[in-house]
C-alpha cells in the first residue's frame, strides 16, 4: 500500500483549485473560447475533481480542445432558445460548450417554474455537460426539484445481450430540504468505462459483474471487456430497464439519437448526437416549502440508523470530498497536468 501511494505521488501534483481553473480556463481561452464560455466549461471541468470524479474532471480538456480544434465544438456558440409550450423549452445548442448550453437551459426553466409550477427543457446539438450533481444541486439550493437526465454512447449491453446498445445514461435529481439537498447524480452502468480501460491496462482481474465479452459471456478481462465487449447495467435487469427507459424518455423528448447512433462525448472526429433533458418543480409556486422541515427530519432519522457511523444522504460524500480538495488541494495525474498547461500556453499540437 506504502508503494503504491509513493507511486501515486511521484506521478502526480496536488494543484489549488483556483490554479486549476485559471490554468483550463487558459487553455481553452487559447483555442479561441471567449473568457466568459471558458470560465463556465473549466468551472464544470473542475467541479468533476472536487467531488472525487476525475473522469469528468480536467482528463477530458484533451477531448474538448481536439472537438474544437476539428469545429465539432463552437466555443462561442449563441444557443437558440424557443418556447414551443407554456412550460417547455427547445434548445438548440448549435455545438456549443455542453455547460454553457445547460446554464442558459437552467436559468430559463427556473425563471418559468417559479411562473408556471414545472418547466421542462430539452436540449439538442450540444456537448457533453459533464458531472450531473453541480447543477441539480444549484436548482435545489434555490429551492425547486431538479431532474437532469442525458444520454450517452452505448457502452452498457441490454439485459441477456452480447453488444453494446445502451448508454450509461446518468440521472441526476436535486430535492431541497432545510439543510443540505439530496443531490443523487448516477450512471445506469455498473462501472464507468475508464475504469474498464484502467483495469485492463495494468493487467487487473475484473470484479464479477462489471461486464462481458464479446459472447456476451461474464469477463474478469478487461481487454475482452474493451475489445467487442460490453460494460453491464447495475443491478442486472432492472438497471437496463431503467438505462433503455432513460434512453428512449430523453431521446424522444429531445428528438436525438438512440443507442450505437449516439456519438460525440468520447471521440474527436464525431458531432455529438445526444440529448440534454431537464425538468425544475417550484416548491414555492406549489405551496409545499412546509414539506421541507419534514424533509430534514427524515434524512437525519435515516442519517442515524449506521452501524458505526452516520449513514450518508446521497451527495453528503461528494459535500465532504469537495471540502476536503478545497482545503488541501487536487492531486492531479502529472502527465496530464504538463498536457493542460502545454495547451494554455499554446505550445501542443494535435495529439
Amino acid at each position: 500500500m506504502k508503494t503504491t501511494e509513493n507511486q501515486t505521488a511521484a506521478n502526480s501534483s496536488v494543484i489549488s483549485p483556483d490554479e486549476l481553473h485559471d490554468v483550463i480556463q487558459s487553455a481553452l481561452t487559447a483555442h479561441g473560447a471567449s473568457p466568459e464560455n471558458a470560465h463556465i466549461q473549466a468551472a464544470n471541468l473542475v467541479e468533476g475533481e472536487l467531488r472525487g470524479h476525475a473522469s469528468h474532471g480536467i482528463r477530458r480538456l484533451r477531448v474538448l480542445i481536439e472537438r474544437m480544434r476539428n469545429g465539432l465544438i463552437d466555443p462561442n456558440a449563441a444557443p437558440e432558445l424557443t418556447w414551443i409550450a407554456p412550460a417547455v423549452l427547445r434548445i438548440d445548442g448549435k455545438r456549443g460548450f455542453g455547460p454553457v448550453v445547460a446554464q442558459r437551459a437552467i436559468d430559463e426553466a427556473v425563471a418559468r417554474a417559479e411562473e408556471t409550477g414545472i418547466a421542462l427543457a430539452a436540449i439538442s446539438n450540444s456537448s457533453h455537460i459533464g458531472m450531473l450533481a453541480p447543477y441539480v444541486e444549484a436548482i435545489a439550493q434555490r429551492g425547486l426539484v431538479a431532474l437532469l437526465l442525458t444520454t450517452s454512447e452505448a457502452l452498457v449491453h441490454a439485459w441477456g445481450g452480447r453488444k453494446a446498445t445502451v448508454g450509461t445514461n446518468p440521472i441526476g435529481l436535486g430535492v431541497p430540504s432545510q439543510g443540505e439537498p439530496l443531490v443523487l447524480d448516477m450512471s445506469t452502468a455498473s462501472v464507468s468505462m475508464g475504469k474498464v480501460i484502467d483495469y485492463a491496462a495494468t493487467g487487473r482481474p475484473l470484479p464479477e459483474g462489471w461486464a462481458v465479452d464479446s459472447f456476451g459471456r461474464p469477463t474478469s478481462d478487461g481487454r475482452a471487456a474493451v475489445d467487442g465487449g460490453a460494460i453491464s447495467p447495475f443491478g442486472g435487469p432492472k438497471g437496463y430497464a431503467l438505462g433503455i427507459a432513460l434512453e428512449a424518455m430523453v431521446g424522444v423528448l429531445t428528438a436525438t439519437a438512440f443507442g450505437t447512433e449516439v456519438v460525440g462525448t468520447l471521440d474527436t472526429e464525431l458531432p455529438a448526437t445526444k440529448g440534454d433533458l431537464l425538468i425544475c418543480v417550484s416548491l414555492e409556486r406549489l405551496g409545499l416549502l412546509g414539506m421541507l422541515p419534514l424533509l430534514e427530519q427524515y434524512f437525519d432519522e435515516v442519517r442515524q440508523t449506521g452501524v458505526a457511523a452516520p449513514v450518508d444522504i446521497p451527495g453528503d460524500r461528494a459535500r465532504r470530498a469537495r471540502d476536503a480538495h478545497l482545503a488541501n488541494g487536487i492531486r492531479i495525474d502529472r502527465e496530464v497536468w504538463l498536457r493542460a498547461l502545454a495547451y494554455a500556453e499554446g505550445t501542443l499540437a494535435h495529439d
